[in-house]
């Protein structure tokens, strides 16, 4: 492995490549110390959401956004929402594509349309993270971080608030630029590359929190068993991330040729390939999904229980006792179904979108024993949903993880994403020496 990133090191392009993508995750890195204006008092009262066990809800909530924000949540900077609203525009785009049929155009124009797609999903993350930064903002208002009496869009210090709010939006279009930047001149996908540099930098603090936590509650030699066996379980999750993430069923697709023989003739024969269907097509997505259904009402919830309103205040907490209870059982079995239905859903959606039976039938090509056009269509689809069975249970399976290891240290999301992204710069870099006539990289 050594000679063969010294091999990557050696060629010249990938070397500036690679150089190019460290400089940008370090300056992320600078901009994460950059934080919020905040009172000593204020810096404590923040700490203490992540560390201490009150209202256990609203600090798996804070403590899940701050893995993805590689600990600037924590410290409130000022690019503490990351990435995720540019992720969120994204999904909402892609959803909305099939339906607005501009949208749907604009995918079907090549080059062109993918850039102006972009620049719209650019827009929509400036309000979206305008919106978030508010609700974050609000959450550290009810929990004593922000003071209620000066933070406030139509108080007198209005200036002060609307200053903070932009500081976050600011921050995010930042990172997106960053990521445009890493995925242009750097190596691999930008804003993936963005989500996996902050969960790394956060893995040694995650490991440090559960060695302590281990040995408080049951000494030394405890903590490190215990430390040993979420190893085991995290080497083993990762090996079956990889075992379904580049799992594939291959469908057989015959294309007719043509060619002249003796006397003009032309004789026909099939030249055959295949079609590879992913076990796990709809990638991390349906994990984001699943997050963002349950992290909006327990968003309401936090914000409704400081009103005014004897009712709302009563209905917020009963919602925040029973059924956004994270250590209850049917909590988990909904996310669990949750990250099914949208492995489903996704995985339909994206498959509908490459209109893989029409360009079949375009080019003439068929899958033997199938006609083209509807058949094959109906074919593929439930051929689908069979092999997406495997993956979405196994999605399923990943999102409750952490609650069937009785530990928070153990993201099933956070794991994920490192390994498809990691796979995924491989393949980068594999096609990138390859092309340079090396051997390749994985040989």
């Amino acid at each position: 492995m050594l000679g063969r990133l010294l091999r990557v090191w050696s060629i010249p392009d990938l070397r500036k490549k690679i150089i190019f993508t460290l400089i940008i995750l370090l300056l992320m890195r600078v901009l994460a110390h950059i934080t919020v204006p905040l009172t000593h008092q204020q810096e404590q009262t923040l700490a203490s959401l992540f560390t201490s066990g009150q209202n256990q809800n609203l600090g798996q909530l804070l403590g899940l956004l701050d893995i993805f924000s590689g600990g600037s949540l924590q410290t409130y900077s000022i690019i503490a929402m990351s990435v995720y609203p540019y992720v969120t525009a994204t999904i909402v785009m892609q959803l909305l594509s099939p339906i607005i049929p501009a949208l749907h155009r604009l995918m079907e124009e090549g080059e062109a349309g993918r850039l102006k797609f972009s620049q719209i999903t650019r827009i929509i993350t400036v309000p979206l993270a305008f919106l978030q930064a508010l609700g974050s903002a609000a959450i550290f208002v009810r929990v004593g971080v922000l003071d209620a009496s000066t933070f406030s869009l139509f108080g007198p210090n209005w200036l002060q608030t609307l200053a903070i709010l932009l500081s976050l939006t600011t921050g995010t279009m930042i990172l997106v630029w960053f990521g445009e930047l890493i995925t242009e001149y750097g190596v691999g996908n930008g804003i993936s590359i963005i989500i996996l540099g902050n969960i790394v930098t956060r893995l040694p603090t995650l490991v440090q929190q559960g060695y302590l936590s281990s040995t408080t509650t049951g000494g030394a030699s405890s903590s490190i068993l215990n430390l040993a066996v979420l190893g085991l379980i995290a080497v083993v999750t990762i090996a079956g991330i990889v075992y379904i993430y580049l799992g594939q069923r291959r469908i057989p697709i015959q294309y007719p040729t043509k060619r002249i023989v003796g006397r003009g003739m032309l004789v026909g024969s099939a030249q055959t390939t295949y079609i590879p269907m992913m076990v796990n097509s709809a990638g991390m997505i349906p994990l984001i999904f699943a997050n963002s259904v349950l992290l909006f009402p327990t968003v309401i919830s936090q914000y409704l229980a400081s009103s005014n309103a004897s009712w709302l205040t009563t209905a917020a907490s009963w919602l925040s006792s029973t059924v956004l209870n994270t250590t209850l059982p049917w909590y988990w079995l909904f996310y669990f179904v949750l990250v099914v239905a949208f492995t489903y859903f996704y995985a339909d959606l994206v498959w509908d979108q490459q209109n893989i039976a029409e360009n079949l039938q375009k080019q003439g090509a068929h899958i033997p024993g199938y006609r083209p056009g509807e058949q094959t269509r109906v074919y593929l689809k439930t051929l689908l949903r069979r092999v997406t069975l495997g993956g979405a249970l196994f999605l399923g399976i990943l999102a409750v993880l952490p609650y069937l290891a009785r530990t928070q240290m153990l993201s099933s999301t956070a794991l994920l994403v490192v390994v498809a992204v990691a796979l995924d710069t491989i393949r980068q870099l594999e096609a990138q020496v390859v092309m340079r006539n090396y051997s390749g990289f994985l040989s």
